[in-house]
């Protein structure tokens, strides 16, 4: 089956975190056609980077994991420089460099660049920069999807003395 005449996938991501590093969480929003599906998650002791990473990592992953969508086009969103441009150019140096950034430093959060590069490998990607909270309405369902999941996983940290 082709899917030559089938309109892209439509993804839309956001990180959040508070404190950074601290509780973080993470939201998608996967359009095919009039469909729209959210995916959310976070977690207790993270950064805002890893948190932009995991919603396009969470997002892709439920595209590979259909049969229908991981043979569409995709295009991601996301108003995150630092994974829009990690995945597009930054990345393709790093692992030519052993992973190690112009400074000859460890790559951060290489765990996660790993598995986005994986995936983007398999899927047909292109990736696009969206301003943040400047009223793209996936872009801000994105963002409250990811701040609750923050204030969830900052509530089940344990009070500060």
């Amino acid at each position: 089956m082709t899917f030559e005449h089938t309109p892209p996938l439509i993804i839309y991501t956001d990180g959040s975190c508070s404190r950074n590093p601290g509780p973080g969480g993470w939201g998608c929003v996967i359009l095919d056609g009039e469909q729209e599906h959210t995916l959310s998650g976070g977690e207790t002791e993270t950064t805002n980077n890893r948190m932009e990473l995991c919603a396009a990592i969470e997002a892709l992953t439920a595209v590979n994991e259909s049969e229908s969508w991981k043979q569409r086009s995709i295009t991601v969103y996301c108003d995150s420089q630092y994974v829009k441009n990690g995945i597009n150019s930054w990345i393709q140096t790093w692992k030519k460099n052993g992973w190690k950034t112009a400074g000859k430093t460890p790559v951060k959060n290489k765990d996660l660049w790993t598995r986005l590069d994986e995936l983007n490998s398999s899927l047909c990607v292109q990736w696009q920069w969206v301003k943040g909270h400047a009223g793209n309405v996936y872009n801000e369902l994105c963002d409250r999807l990811a701040a609750a999941q923050t204030a969830h996983f900052a509530s089940r940290q344990p009070t500060q003395p």
